[in-house]
């Protein structure tokens, strides 16, 4: 979940799970990689764009069926909030397109309700941290 300024990042999937769907930017964490090491690695491989992670805001199941009700994939989706460091954001890897959008814009994307979700919760979320880094 990466900001830059009030626009979030959305990516257009390329492969499955919902392919061609906007989502956020992320994939596998690899053998001996932390968490946040995965985010930042795979925000700059999917969109060219360095982040600097901040935070955990959820952790999300994604159990994806097909037409019989088989599971065809289960993923558990560790939700980061990171802030744009540097990069123009291209579509590289897996994702199809890039875009940077700002929280009105977010319905003509259609996106997964657990994606709209926590977008908006990482909102919240930068905004109590502002909140509580002011001077009292």
């Amino acid at each position: 979940m990466v900001w830059r300024g009030a626009q979030c990042l959305l990516i257009r999937r390329g492969r499955p799970p919902r392919i061609d769907e906007w989502s956020l930017p992320g994939g596998r964490q690899e053998l001996g990689e932390t968490v946040a090491a995965a985010g930042q690695r795979e925000v700059l491989e999917e969109t060219g764009v360095r982040v600097a992670i901040q935070d955990v805001i959820a952790v999300v199941d994604l159990i994806d069926r097909d037409e019989q009700e088989q599971i065809r994939f289960h993923y558990t989706l560790i939700d980061l909030l990171g802030e744009w460091q540097s990069g123009e954001a291209t579509a590289n890897d897996d994702a199809a397109a890039v875009v940077w959008a700002t929280l009105d814009e977010l319905p003509q994307y259609r996106l997964w309700s657990e994606t709209e979700r926590i977008i908006r919760l990482a909102a919240q979320r930068r905004q109590e941290r502002r909140h509580a880094d002011r001077p009292a």
